[in-house]
C-alpha cells in the first residue's frame, strides 16, 4: 500500500507547542485519505521547536496531492499551537512542502495548500479553485471591519513599561544615549533647530519656497542680518536657499480640556529657513499663527533671546504633534494597517505577492488595535500628555491627502529591485497582470476603502503593467518598513528632552515682542506628570520587540521556488552593502543617522 512520510514543523515560540490531538489527511487528484491521528506512542508530539515525522498508509494511490488538512482537538484544556510548515514525501520520492506559519486555536481544521506561488489562473483542478473561493470568503468575513483583536501576536510589556515611568523620576535626562545627549547640550541653538527637518524624526515636512506667502508678510530688512550671500531676499528664494515649513493643518484644532486643572494650548507657526554658506539650514523667522497681524508677530534671530527661544519652542511643539498625528499614526500605522486589511481580503495564501507581503504586515493590526484601545482612545495616553485632543485626530487626518512621495533612497531602490525580480517570475507579461482578477481586487480594496476613492490619495483603481505593479508594491513595502523606521525609532533620540518636543504648552502664544521671561517658557512647557507620561511614551516607541525581524529577513519561508529564495538572497546582498555604505558615512559623524540602515528597519509596523 502506498506510504507518505509527513513531517511537522512546530513553532519556537514560547507556549508554541501543543497537547492536543492532531489529525491529518490528505487529498488528492485520485482521491482522499482516512484521517489519521499524529502520534507516538510513548513519545510527546508537537513540543515547543520539535520536527515530528509520521508514515501515513493508504489503501490506494492518492494521485497528485492538492490539499492537506489539520485537525486540532482538545485534549484536557484548550492549548493552542504553532504550526510552522509541513512536509510530504510521496511514495515517487517527491518532497510537498505546505507552509502554515500561524496559530491554530480552538477545535477546528486548518486546510492547507503545498508552498508554491500560484495565480488564479494557474489553478486548473476544481479542487483548488473551491479551496481559493472559500478561503477568500471566510477572510471576507473575519476582516468585514477595522478592529481585531489577534491572540499572541503582540504583548502588552510595551504599554505596562509606558505607565510604569510615570512613576519614576525623570533621571533619564542624564542618559548616556549619545544623540539624546547632544540633543540637550544643543538644543538651544538655531542650526540644531534646522537640522532636525532633515535629520530629526519628521523629515517629512520641509519644503523649498518658491514664493514668500502673502501669509507671512517678511520683508528684506526683517531678515538682511541672517542671510550671507549678499542677495535679496527674492535673490535667495530664487537660487533655492530658502525653505519653509508651515503648520497650517493645526489651524482651528481644539486644545486638549479633558483636564480641568490644566489649560493646554496649541499653535499653528510658520517657518522660514535659510540655507547658509555652511550649507546648515537655520531659521530666520517665525510667525506662530496663520494670520498676520499686530498680536501675530513674526519672531527674528535679532529678537530678545527668549523671545526667539520661546518661538522656536512652539514651533517645536507644533512639528510633534504633526509628527505624532500625521507622519508617524496616518502615514505608517494607518496605511499600512490599509494594505494589510486589503491583503487578507483579497489575496489567498496561495498568492504571489500575499507571501511577498505577509512579512510586511506582521503585527501591524495588532499594535493599532493596541493603539485605539490605550494610546488615542477618550482618556487614553495621548489625551494625558497632549494638546490636541485625542478625538480631533479625525480632523487632523481628513483634510490632509495620502499621497505618498519617496526620494529614491538606497532602501527604495533595493526594494524596488527585489519586486521586480519577484514580479518577473510569476508575471510572464502586462496582460498577465490585468488579468489577475485577485490583484485588482486588492488595489481596488486599497482605493475603495483605505482612501476612500480619493485621487488625490495617489494610488490607483487598476494597476496595468508590470513597472506600475512594481511601483505599488515597492510603495506598500518601503511604506511598512523604512518609512515607519524613519520617522518611530529616533522618538526617544529627538523628542525624550522636553523642551525640543513639549507635546503640550501650559501657557498661550506670545503675542507682543520683548516681554518673554525664563519664568514664561517654564510654565509654558509641560508639568512634571505630563512630562513622565511623554518620556514613558517616546521610550516604549522607540524599542524594538524582542523577536524583531530586520528587512530582508524572512524566516517563515512562505515561498518555496528556488528563483524567488534567489532573489531573497540578492535582496539581502544589496541590503548588506547599503549597511556596510552606512557605516561607512557615520564614521566620525558628530551625530550619526543611522535610523535608515537595513539592519536597523524592521520588515513591518510592529510597534
Amino acid at each position: 500500500m502506498p506510504s507518505y512520510t509527513v513531517t511537522v514543523a512546530t513553532g519556537s515560540q514560547w507556549f508554541a507547542g501543543t497537547d492536543d490531538y492532531v489529525y491529518l489527511s490528505l487529498e488528492g487528484t485520485a482521491g482522499c485519505s482516512e484521517r489519521h491521528l499524529l502520534d507516538k506512542p510513548f513519545y510527546n508530539d508537537f513540543e515547543r521547536g520539535a520536527v515530528d515525522s509520521y508514515d501515513v498508509t493508504v489503501e490506494e494511490d492518492l494521485g497528485e496531492i492538492q490539499l492537506i488538512k489539520i485537525e486540532k482537538r482538545k485534549y484536557w484544556y484548550q492549548d493552542d499551537w504553532y504550526l510552522k510548515h509541513i512536509t510530504v514525501k510521496t511514495p515517487l520520492g517527491d518532497y510537498l512542502e505546505f507552509p502554515c506559519y500561524r496559530w491554530i486555536t480552538d477545535e477546528k481544521e486548518v486546510v492547507l495548500r503545498d508552498g508554491r506561488a500560484k495565480l488564479p489562473r494557474d489553478d486548473k483542478t476544481q479542487i483548488l479553485k473551491q479551496h481559493r473561493r472559500k478561503e477568500l470568503e471566510n477572510r471576507q468575513k473575519m476582516y468585514r471591519g477595522i478592529l481585531f483583536s489577534f491572540n499572541r501576536v503582540f504583548s502588552d510589556s510595551q504599554f505596562v513599561q509606558m505607565e510604569s515611568m510615570f512613576f519614576r523620576e525623570v533621571e533619564c535626562f542624564s542618559a548616556t544615549c549619545f544623540p539624546l545627549e547632544y540633543v540637550m547640550q544643543h538644543w538651544k541653538e538655531d542650526f540644531m533647530f534646522g537640522y532636525q527637518f532633515l535629520n530629526g524624526c519628521n523629515p517629512v515636512l520641509i519644503r523649498r519656497c518658491t514664493e514668500i506667502p502673502k501669509k507671512l508678510p517678511v520683508t528684506m530688512d526683517m531678515v538682511e542680518c541672517s542671510l550671507e550671500r549678499n542677495l535679496t531676499l527674492e535673490e535667495e528664494v530664487k537660487q533655492g536657499n530658502i525653505f519653509i515649513v508651515d503648520y497650517e493643518l493645526l489651524d482651528g484644532v481644539d486644545a486638549n480640556k479633558t483636564d480641568p486643572c490644566t489649560i493646554q494650548y496649541l499653535a499653528a507657526p510658520i517657518c522660514l529657513l535659510y540655507k547658509n554658506l555652511e550649507n546648515k539650514i537655520v531659521p530666520i523667522a517665525i510667525q506662530l499663527g496663520q494670520k498676520p497681524g499686530p498680536e501675530n508677530p513674526i519672531f527674528l534671530p535679532s529678537d530678545a533671546t527668549y523671545d526667539w527661544l520661546l518661538a522656536k519652542i512652539w514651533v517645536r511643539s507644533s512639528d510633534f504633534h504633526i509628527h505624532q498625528t500625521v507622519t508617524h499614526l496616518l502615514r505608517t500605522h494607518l496605511v499600512s494597517e490599509v494594505f494589510s486589511i486589503a491583503m487578507f481580503r483579497q489575496l489567498p495564501a496561495v498568492h504571489p505577492l500575499f507571501k511577498l507581503l505577509v512579512p510586511h504586515m506582521r503585527f501591524t493590526i495588532a499594535i493599532n488595535t493596541k493603539a485605539r484601545e490605550q494610546l488615542i482612545c477618550e482618556c487614553g495616553l495621548f489625551d494625558k500628555v497632549s494638546s490636541p485632543l485625542g478625538k480631533t485626530l479625525l480632523f487632523f487626518m481628513g483634510p490632509y491627502d495620502f499621497f505618498l512621495l519617496f526620494c529614491v533612497f538606497f532602501i527604495y531602490s533595493a526594494v524596488r529591485s527585489f519586486a521586480e525580480d519577484v514580479i518577473q517570475i510569476y508575471y510572464e507579461s502586462d496582460e498577465v497582470v490585468c488579468e489577475d482578477v485577485e490583484l485588482q481586487a486588492f488595489v481596488k480594496d486599497i482605493y475603495m476603502y483605505g482612501m476612500r476613492g480619493v485621487k488625490a490619495s495617489g494610488f490607483p483603481k487598476v494597476i496595468k503593467t508590470r513597472e506600475k505593479l512594481a511601483e505599488y508594491l515597492t510603495v506598500i513595502i518601503f511604506t511598512a518598513s523604512a518609512q515607519h523606521a524613519a520617522v518611530n525609532f529616533g522618538q526617544y533620540d529627538w523628542c525624550s528632552w522636553i523642551p525640543n518636543a513639549p507635546p503640550t504648552m501650559r501657557c498661550p502664544p506670545p503675542t507682543e515682542k520683548g516681554t518673554v521671561t525664563i519664568e514664561q517658557i517654564v510654565e509654558s512647557l509641560p508639568d512634571r506628570g505630563r512630562s513622565c507620561w511623554h518620556l514613558g511614551a517616546v521610550w516604549a516607541l522607540s524599542q524594538f520587540q524582542d523577536n524583531e525581524l530586520f528587512l530582508g529577513v524572512y524566516p517563515d519561508e512562505h515561498f518555496v521556488e528556488k528563483p524567488v529564495k534567489e532573489a531573497m538572497a540578492k535582496f539581502r546582498k544589496n541590503l548588506d552593502e547599503i549597511v556596510s555604505t552606512i557605516t561607512e558615512r557615520n564614521k566620525n559623524k558628530k551625530l550619526p543617522y543611522y535610523y535608515l540602515s537595513p539592519n536597523r528597519i524592521p520588515n513591518s509596523v510592529a510597534v
